[in-house]
């Protein structure tokens, strides 16, 4: 299993991330407190170790902002939580090479079954865009693609959320104190999924 760390935007955010070695991180082109610009997320990039996967979460971007990022190698996988169709997932994929996440909103099992059908890599199942709040993630079970599993997910519900063996799980707000991301805290949940996929 694999975890990402979402909304770095920080320097020592980075340096966290780079010690704890999350399998991706997040950078947030959105409105969000958690937002970065191109410029910040081009020199955050540089800091990252090249281990750790930077995916781009964007909120119906026009196409070409994950294209050239992913172009640029500022991302190395394009989030999408908007209103995006296939033909934009299509594009993004075929003129990047680059993995596309399709965000699912407060999943149900109609939902998650239709969105199987999308030419996404994976499907990211979350109760809103960022909103940190927990969903039934019991209609995990209705995926037939890799997903991701997100909100409200945190150091002591984890080993929860890993028992559905989703391909990932993502993490914003549980990584967090006072706002912003906290060492302890990313170093305990890379641990926990770390030790989860060897027992």
């Amino acid at each position: 299993m694999t975890i990402k760390i979402c909304g770095l935007f920080r320097e020592d955010d980075i340096s966290f991330a780079n010690e704890a070695l999350p399998d991706y991180i997040g950078f947030v082109f959105a409105e969000s407190r958690r937002s970065v610009s191109i410029r910040q997320a081009a020199s955050l990039r540089e800091r990252l170790k090249p281990a750790i996967v930077p995916v781009g979460v964007f909120v119906n971007a026009p196409p070409e902002l994950p294209i050239s990022l992913a172009r640029e190698g500022v991302i190395g996988a394009a989030q999408l939580h908007g209103d995006e169709d296939e033909a934009y997932i299509a594009r993004v994929k075929a003129e990047t090479g680059v993995p596309v996440i399709r965000a699912i909103r407060a999943p149900s099992r109609a939902g998650i079954e239709t969105a199987g059908k999308s030419v996404a890599d994976y499907l990211l199942l979350d109760s809103g865009a960022g909103s940190g709040k927990r969903f039934d993630w019991g209609v995990a079970g209705a995926c037939t693609k890799p997903y991701f599993l997100a909100g409200g997910i945190d150091a002591a519900n984890i080993a929860e959320a890993l028992s559905y063996r989703p391909f990932g799980v993502d993490v914003s707000s549980g990584a967090e104190t006072g706002g912003l991301k906290d060492r302890e805290k990313i170093l305990a949940l890379v641990n926990a999924v770390r030790m989860a996929s060897i027992s």
